[in-house]
């Protein structure tokens, strides 16, 4: 075998040992993550339909493939990263399937996720066909659970090389980030006040950001700490996080004032309950 190639296969075992199972499931995790809130972008700056009703295809070049102008750019490029990100998710789910050490449970979640990509897909293209608030609607939350999926799968994966430590760290990070949310919401609960699309974007990202906590806490908890106390408040910070992002979604779309409350008050709720675990996290890590 010539120097050369014992070099390039060295190489290639280099870059396997680097990029493997759980750095393609974080790679996909990113990706729809992006898709989310590229799609909100499009949403925020009126670029839903930008591309002048066409679907899959947009308002210019060869066979209308590309976009007219910065409006449908919006749109193209949110349909652009979501090809890419459907063709990462179907790739995770074929590796999890082949891959004999992959958890069945992560293979159970990534297949879930590829059998929904298609039906969101499909509601994609009613957002453009025929809008409406039902259809962006259940376009969003979708993708919402498709980004569950994949970041509770992540995290079982990676589950072995997480510390308490961590799961202390992941609650602070919380316990700031929701009043964030509160802060980006009010932009557009103030009587008067304007909501612009970079502070929706900030907010969905944000919004991201608290469901990943809470699936970590709760998920990791569990496997770190043995107090039922501990692991009860993890949990319930879990169900919290969703119905947190769930009425702040609600609210800011203009429902009523009870809404608005309703959200004020879990977003309360949730940012103590973060505090006292990682009160109770730090001290059973100490005892």
């Amino acid at each position: 075998m010539s120097s050369t190639t014992h070099t390039s296969n060295s190489t290639m075992r280099s870059l396997h040992d680097r990029f493997d199972f759980p750095h393609l499931l974080a790679a996909t995790l990113v990706l729809v993550g992006a898709t989310i809130l590229l799609g909100v972008a499009a949403k925020a700056t009126g670029s839903g339909l930008g591309c002048e009703a066409n679907w899959p295809r947009c308002d210019a070049g060869p066979f209308n493939l590309f976009p007219a102008h910065i409006v449908s750019f919006y749109e193209w490029f949110h349909r652009f990263v979501s090809m890419f990100a459907g063709f990462a998710i179907i790739g995770t789910a074929v590796a999890s399937i082949r891959l004999a050490d992959v958890d069945r449970r992560v293979t159970a979640l990534v297949v879930l996720g590829m059998i929904l990509t298609p039906i969101q897909v499909a509601l994609g293209r009613e957002t453009v066909q025929q809008y409406t608030t039902d259809i962006l609607s259940l376009h969003f939350w979708t993708a919402i659970l498709i980004f569950t999926l994949f970041v509770v799968a992540t995290i079982l994966v990676w589950a072995p090389r997480l510390t308490g430590g961590q799961v202390t760290t992941a609650l602070i990070v919380g316990a700031l980030t929701v009043p964030v949310h509160v802060g980006l919401s009010l932009f557009y609960l103030s009587p008067g006040a304007s909501y612009p699309p970079r502070v929706q974007i900030a907010q969905y990202g944000v919004s991201l950001a608290v469901v990943s906590v809470g699936v970590f806490v709760a998920l990791v908890g569990r496997r770190r700490f043995d107090k039922t106390r501990v692991r009860s408040v993890l949990s319930v910070s879990l169900v919290l996080a969703y119905l947190t992002v769930f009425f702040g979604r609600q609210s800011v779309a203009g429902f009523n004032q009870l809404v608005d409350i309703t959200y004020l008050g879990l977003a309360t709720v949730l940012t103590v309950t973060f505090a006292v675990g990682v009160l109770l996290t730090r001290a059973s890590s100490r005892s």
